[in-house]
Protein backbone atom coordinates (compact mmCIF):
# COMPACT_ATOMS: atom_id res chain seq x y z
CA UNK A 1 0.00 0.00 0.00
CA UNK A 2 1.62 3.24 -0.69
CA UNK A 3 1.92 5.90 1.25
CA UNK A 4 0.08 8.89 1.39
CA UNK A 5 1.50 12.83 1.84
CA UNK A 6 0.49 15.26 4.08
CA UNK A 7 0.12 17.24 1.01
CA UNK A 8 -2.77 14.65 -0.29
CA UNK A 9 -4.62 15.21 3.21
CA UNK A 10 -6.73 18.23 3.10
CA UNK A 11 -5.91 21.29 5.59
CA UNK A 12 -9.24 20.68 7.15
CA UNK A 13 -8.94 17.06 7.83
CA UNK A 14 -5.62 17.81 9.50
CA UNK A 15 -7.14 20.64 12.19
CA UNK A 16 -9.29 18.32 12.63
CA UNK A 17 -6.62 15.22 13.40
CA UNK A 18 -4.89 17.98 15.37
CA UNK A 19 -7.59 18.86 17.66
CA UNK A 20 -9.17 15.33 18.31
CA UNK A 21 -5.10 14.30 19.24
CA UNK A 22 -5.26 17.55 21.54
CA UNK A 23 -8.32 16.44 23.10
CA UNK A 24 -7.55 13.05 24.18
CA UNK A 25 -3.62 13.72 24.97
CA UNK A 26 -2.37 12.60 28.18
CA UNK A 27 -0.53 14.59 31.05
CA UNK A 28 3.42 14.30 30.21
CA UNK A 29 2.90 13.51 26.70
CA UNK A 30 5.40 14.91 24.17
CA UNK A 31 4.35 17.01 21.29
CA UNK A 32 6.20 14.63 19.16
CA UNK A 33 3.55 11.74 20.42
CA UNK A 34 0.72 14.17 20.08
CA UNK A 35 1.75 15.05 16.31
CA UNK A 36 1.92 11.02 15.46
CA UNK A 37 -1.32 10.50 17.67
CA UNK A 38 -2.72 13.13 14.74
CA UNK A 39 -1.22 11.74 11.63
CA UNK A 40 -2.64 8.07 12.56
CA UNK A 41 -6.14 9.74 12.98
CA UNK A 42 -5.85 11.73 9.45
CA UNK A 43 -4.95 8.31 7.80
CA UNK A 44 -8.28 7.04 9.26
CA UNK A 45 -9.98 10.08 8.25
CA UNK A 46 -8.39 9.77 4.96
CA UNK A 47 -9.60 5.87 4.76
CA UNK A 48 -13.17 6.46 5.70
CA UNK A 49 -13.58 9.04 3.20
CA UNK A 50 -12.33 6.87 0.76
CA UNK A 51 -14.54 4.39 1.07
CA UNK A 52 -17.62 6.95 1.50
CA UNK A 53 -16.55 7.73 -2.03
CA UNK A 54 -16.32 4.23 -3.00
CA UNK A 55 -19.44 3.40 -2.12
CA UNK A 56 -20.74 6.03 -3.64
CA UNK A 57 -19.34 5.62 -6.91
CA UNK A 58 -20.92 1.49 -6.88
CA UNK A 59 -24.31 3.76 -5.84
CA UNK A 60 -24.15 5.20 -8.88
CA UNK A 61 -22.70 3.02 -10.79
CA UNK A 62 -25.63 0.65 -9.81
CA UNK A 63 -28.29 3.43 -10.51
CA UNK A 64 -27.35 4.14 -13.66
CA UNK A 65 -26.91 0.39 -14.47
CA UNK A 66 -30.81 0.43 -13.50
CA UNK A 67 -31.56 3.95 -15.18
CA UNK A 68 -31.65 2.52 -18.89
CA UNK A 69 -33.88 -0.51 -18.09
CA UNK A 70 -36.29 1.85 -16.60
CA UNK A 71 -36.09 4.64 -19.84
CA UNK A 72 -36.38 1.69 -22.11
CA UNK A 73 -39.59 0.62 -20.80
CA UNK A 74 -41.02 4.24 -20.61
CA UNK A 75 -39.51 4.88 -24.37
CA UNK A 76 -41.31 1.56 -25.16
CA UNK A 77 -44.85 2.94 -23.89
CA UNK A 78 -44.50 5.62 -25.10
CA UNK A 79 -43.82 3.97 -28.50
CA UNK A 80 -46.94 2.28 -28.49
CA UNK A 81 -49.08 5.30 -27.71
CA UNK A 82 -47.66 7.04 -30.63
CA UNK A 83 -48.28 4.12 -33.01
CA UNK A 84 -51.70 3.92 -31.82
CA UNK A 85 -51.91 7.69 -32.58
CA UNK A 86 -50.67 7.63 -35.78
CA UNK A 87 -52.81 4.44 -36.37
CA UNK A 88 -55.68 6.65 -36.02
CA UNK A 89 -55.09 10.00 -37.54
CA UNK A 90 -55.33 8.62 -41.06
CA UNK A 91 -58.36 7.52 -40.84
CA UNK A 92 -60.09 10.64 -38.97
CA UNK A 93 -58.80 12.44 -41.78
CA UNK A 94 -60.15 10.55 -44.10
CA UNK A 95 -63.82 10.28 -42.41
CA UNK A 96 -63.46 14.58 -42.09
CA UNK A 97 -62.43 15.16 -45.75
CA UNK A 98 -65.68 12.69 -46.83
CA UNK A 99 -67.37 14.55 -43.95
CA UNK A 100 -66.63 17.45 -45.73
CA UNK A 101 -67.00 16.25 -49.88
CA UNK A 102 -70.35 15.28 -49.17
CA UNK A 103 -71.41 18.66 -47.25
CA UNK A 104 -69.88 20.75 -50.36
CA UNK A 105 -72.18 18.40 -52.59
CA UNK A 106 -75.30 18.66 -50.64
CA UNK A 107 -74.81 22.70 -50.37
CA UNK A 108 -74.34 23.29 -53.41
CA UNK A 109 -77.21 21.59 -55.48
Amino acid sequence: MAKQKNSEISVETQDEAMVVAKKTQKPGQKKEQTRLIAQGIQKGIAEYKKSVKSKQRQADKAKKKKQPENQTTELESENESQTEKSHRTPWILLLLSWIGFAAYIFYNR
